[in-house]
């Protein structure tokens, strides 16, 4: 029998199998070794990284809107508040389908074109990720609570509340306090990015423009934990913003209510100050707008209607509206001709209604020609030529001054420039001289030139504001009080600095500012003395006043009449007509008011504009008269 040989070799087996256990030992040794290495690497080591990490998924930090600071007015009136409103939001990046949530959402609660025109332009603007964006703004308690039942059904969708500017008067202090907007992508550029990361509106307009970084107040922060959907399952830790300054205008409320209501429905602008402060007691400009249209948000529609209208409500009449003067810039065409010893108080001229420049055909006629007084106003000093606001004198006086030193007095009185403390976007005006006229219109200064500007004509140009300041130095014999809005505030503001110091009026002497003073009363006071003898505006605002006021009436065309051609007034256009102007403060002797009044192509300055300074003056000075 053969022997049996064995296949199977028991000791090599085993060694293999030691290898191979031996290998899958180490192995798992060294994924244990670098599961060991990694733990401590995420647990110690890189611990503070993960853990920022799993903070930033778990936690954010949210800026808190500071509430706007509050306007009053002199007597603690609410001028400019903060309201609370609800708004419909959306959370974009939590929204599947943003078009059918919207299409939801409209059968809950009314969402216009215009809401959701509104929203897209707000979701490009949108700053920060998962930032809720606004579709429908102020929602109504039953919108609220309709939304709240099906909030389960409503993926991103959320309804946040926001303090945003409300104006309780509407329109009556839109042009006087000014107004805030939504903050747009410009607003971003010029913003400081961290103060301005969670607030929607900004001061565009006025006092809430210039006053906007004291108003604005300092931004806060929350800390949160938010859970998958991104909802705040609890506050951290919360850094409080710091509230806007309240401040205190100059306005006086009952006194704005009175003049916009002697204003009425016409078109002009009226323009209160104190003399011995310079504060601004009324701005008015009609018509007006609302303010809380554009915090709300406006409509389309509305907004053409106010951009498009011929009346222009968004336009600022008593600061930017520029217009000629007419005769209310006499009194300081007298004052420049006797500081520069061209006439004095007793020279006196032959007014036969007209005047004629030597060598010249043309003729100028005074404004006593248009109202069938053609002999003129007779023998004529300048006392009288104030009151009687004869044409033909200061085209005569005009001849005897250089254009030159004529506008620089004038620079005097605060024309051609800004002098308000804290109203830097009104306009500048316009006080012509060779120089000027020569660049703008590459032209020579004509002697007609001069006549025209010395009855307020041609070229000049200024605003309410001007001459409501204008008339505040007459009222104060030449010396200075900046205008300004601001009364007081509960801390001091960043925006203000003291004020720089215009120097008094150079050239007339005591005697010249008490003798025009004098000239301006009469225009007022002087009556029962024959219709050539009385003041241009006795008969329509002098009778039973319990004041003495000092006025001066102006009348500024519009268009220009040719030589020959009569102001025929029902055959012009409405816009076209004369423009009706006066001036005044009172008392005389101790200003307490200086007024400025325009009515937009109203007419005569007695007859339209000076019952309307008369209402304003009465209602501020008749109740300080009555508790005396």
């Amino acid at each position: 029998m053969a022997s049996k040989i064995s296949l199977k070799d028991n000791v090599r087996e085993r060694q293999i199998f030691f290898a191979r256990a031996l290998l899958l030992f180490f192995v798992a040794l060294c994924l244990i070794a670098g599961l060991v290495f990694r733990l401590v690497q995420l647990q110690i080591w890189e611990h503070e990284t993960y853990q920022t990490r799993s903070d930033d998924n778990r936690i954010q930090v949210q800026p808190l809107a500071p509430p706007r600071g509050l306007i009053f007015d002199r007597h603690g009136v609410l001028l400019a508040e903060n309201r609370p409103i609800s708004s419909l939001a959306l959370v974009r990046e939590r929204v599947p389908d943003l078009d059918a949530l919207i299409q939801q959402l409209a059968s809950l609660v009314s969402v216009t074109e215009e809401d959701i025109a509104g929203f897209e332009k707000r979701l490009e603007r949108a700053r920060r990720p998962f930032e809720p964006v606004a579709l429908k703004l102020n929602l109504s308690e039953e919108e609220i609570a309709r939304l709240a039942v099906h909030r389960h059904e409503l993926p991103g969708v959320e309804i946040t509340t926001e303090l945003v500017r409300n104006y309780p008067f509407d329109g009556l202090f839109a042009h006087a306090v000014g107004s805030v907007r939504r903050v747009t992508e410009d607003d971003l550029q010029k913003l400081d990015e961290v103060q301005y990361s969670a607030t929607r509106f900004v001061g565009k307009r006025g006092v809430e423009r210039f006053y906007e970084q004291s108003l604005h107040g300092e931004v806060g922060y929350q800390r949160v934990e938010i859970d998958a959907h991104g909802r705040i399952r609890q506050v951290l830790d919360i850094h409080p913003p710091v509230a806007g300054q309240n401040i205190s205008l100059q306005l006086d409320s009952r006194l704005q209510i009175s003049a916009t209501a002697a204003l009425g429905q016409r078109r002009g602008a009226i323009v209160a100050i104190d003399p011995r402060s310079g504060g601004i007691l009324a701005m008015v400009s009609n018509p007006t707008y609302n303010p809380n249209l554009f915090v709300t948000g406006i409509g389309d529609e509305e907004y053409r209607l106010l951009s498009s209208s011929r009346d222009t409500p968004m336009f600022n009449r008593a600061i930017n509206g520029q217009y000629a003067p007419g005769s209310t810039f006499k009194p300081l065409v007298g004052l420049a001709a006797l500081s520069m010893d061209a006439v004095s108080w007793e020279d006196h001229i032959e007014d036969k209604g007209w005047f004629q420049l030597p060598g010249q055909q043309r003729i100028y006629r005074d404004w006593s020609w248009r109202v069938g007084n053609s002999g003129g106003q007779g023998t004529v000093d300048l006392r009288r030529a104030i009151y009687r606001s004869s044409n033909v004198y200061f085209y005569d006086l005009a001849t005897r001054m250089d254009i030159d030193d004529l506008s620089r007095f004038a620079q005097q009185f605060g024309l051609g420039q800004r002098t308000a403390v804290d109203i830097p976007d009104a306009s500048s005006g316009l006080v012509p001289n060779r120089i000027w006229k020569q660049g703008a219109k590459g032209e020579l200064w004509y002697p007609g030139d001069s006549l025209n500007m010395g009855i307020g004509q041609g070229d000049l140009l200024v605003t309410p504001l001007q001459l409501a300041t204008m008339v505040t130095v007459i009222a104060n014999r030449g010396h200075w009080v900046r205008p300004r809005m601001l009364l007081s505030s509960d801390r001091p503001l960043v925006e203000f600095d003291p004020p720089r110091a215009i120097p008094a009026v150079q050239g007339p002497t005591p005697e010249d500012w008490e003798n025009m003073v004098d000239a301006m009363e009469d225009v007022v006071h002087r009556g029962n003395k024959g219709y050539r003898q009385n003041g241009t505006a006795w008969a329509h605002i002098g009778r039973g006043i319990a004041y003495r006021m000092a006025g001066k009436s102006g009348t500024a065309q519009v268009v220009e009449i040719r030589q020959g051609e009569e102001y025929d007034e029902e055959e012009l256009d409405e816009y076209n007509r004369k423009h009706a102007w006066f001036i005044a403060f009172a008392p005389a002797d101790e200003p307490l008011i200086a007024v400025s009044v325009l009515v937009e192509n109203g007419g005569g300055g007695s007859s339209v504009a000076g019952p309307v300074a008369r209402e304003v003056l009465d209602a501020f000075l008749l109740p300080q008269l009555a508790n005396r």
